[in-house]
């Protein structure tokens, strides 16, 4: 039996844009619809089980961007990409914030489309297979909601490892983040329960980057500040995806694990001790392991000079308390793991 193929709606007044987008998903095994305006577009959502719209943020009349919220509240399974110039990296960047999956610039770079929309429709898949487990656990009691959620969270960090053994500057980055930060939460004194917590929101830290562009994150230069924006996203939209099938402590963590503590985060809200403990020790871990692997635009840093960086921005980026715990008795510990990768 032939498998059905992934029906993707194109909206866009120019023929010719749609033109070009329809000849290259057809040939990547996608069915692909064409609308001219909105109303069409909704006719066709109407009859039609679209997995993913693609949507033009500027037409006549109507918009993209008007019909990025219709699609959201009638039609929530319909992931969205939308489509910009360069010059409205900011109007595509809000409409990730009202719901949008991922957008791609004008004038295209089709293999650019074609990455965008696989990762658009794997995020679309992980938000489907949560809908289904909390359906099943609402079913489920005792012992058997506990066997489900630990086979769903097994899941979702099998996920995140094989996305990140993808991209060789972010292989075994949420491992060991997760070693680092459960060491500090040790040496704090956190209780049992609370490293728990903390070890789940450092294995699931970074699952929103699901929705980030690849081309920018491995954008091997300095990133614009929209750039660097697009990027941020991943701490809010990681704690979406996760909040069906963790308690509200993890998803906080998640949430707030780029918050810096003297509140000069990018648009942060809450600051200094109103920040959870666990993401004030998820950021310190997250830096370190960061600063002393591999990336894009830059060789890793020695533990030295990582450890001289920390210092520098306790009391700024992150919490005085917090590092002069992983300066006094963590670094050994991971230094003493490190020695088998440096030699």
């Amino acid at each position: 039996m032939m498998e059905q193929q992934e029906i993707i709606l194109i909206v866009d007044d120019e023929i010719s844009i749609r033109k070009l987008l329809v000849r290259k998903l057809s040939q990547e095994g996608y069915q692909c619809e064409e609308a001219d305006s909105v109303d069409n577009a909704l006719n066709i959502l109407k009859s039609t089980p679209v997995k993913l719209a693609i949507l033009d943020i500027k037409m006549p009349v109507k918009s993209g961007t008007d019909l990025l919220p219709i699609i959201k509240n009638e039609y929530p399974h319909t992931s969205v990409i939308m489509a910009t110039a360069v010059t409205d990296t900011n109007i595509a960047i809000h409409c990730m914030k009202d719901g949008a999956d991922d957008y791609v610039f004008k004038p295209f770079n089709l293999n650019e489309v074609s990455l965008s929309v696989l990762r658009t429709l794997d995020k679309r898949d992980l938000q489907l297979r949560i809908e289904e487990y909390q359906k099943h656990l609402e079913e489920k009691v005792g012992e058997q909601k506990k066997e489900i959620r630990n086979i769903f969270l097994g899941a979702i960090k099998s996920l995140i490892f094989a996305l990140e053994a993808k991209d060789k500057y972010t292989a075994g980055h949420s491992r060991r983040v997760t070693d680092i930060s459960v060491a500090i939460g040790k040496d704090f004194g956190i209780s049992n329960e609370g490293i728990e917590n903390l070890r789940w929101a450092s294995l699931l830290h970074d699952v929103g980057k699901i929705a980030v562009n690849q081309l920018i994150q491995n954008k091997p230069c300095k990133l614009t500040s929209e750039e660097y924006e697009h990027i941020m996203i991943h701490a809010s939209i990681g704690a979406g995806i996760v909040r069906p099938v963790v308690n509200d402590q993890v998803v906080e963590m998640i949430e707030h694990h780029h918050d810096h503590y003297d509140g000069s985060g990018l648009h942060q809200t809450i600051s200094g001790k109103d920040i959870p403990l666990g993401a004030r020790i998820l950021a310190v871990a997250d830096a370190f392991d960061a600063m002393t692997s591999d990336r894009p635009y830059r060789s890793a840093m020695s533990v030295d000079d990582a450890v001289k960086e920390v210092k520098k921005c306790a009391g700024t980026q992150f919490d005085a308390e917090i590092v002069n715990i992983f300066l006094a008795s963590t670094i050994n510990k991971i230094v003493n793991k490190m020695v088998p990768l440096i030699t």
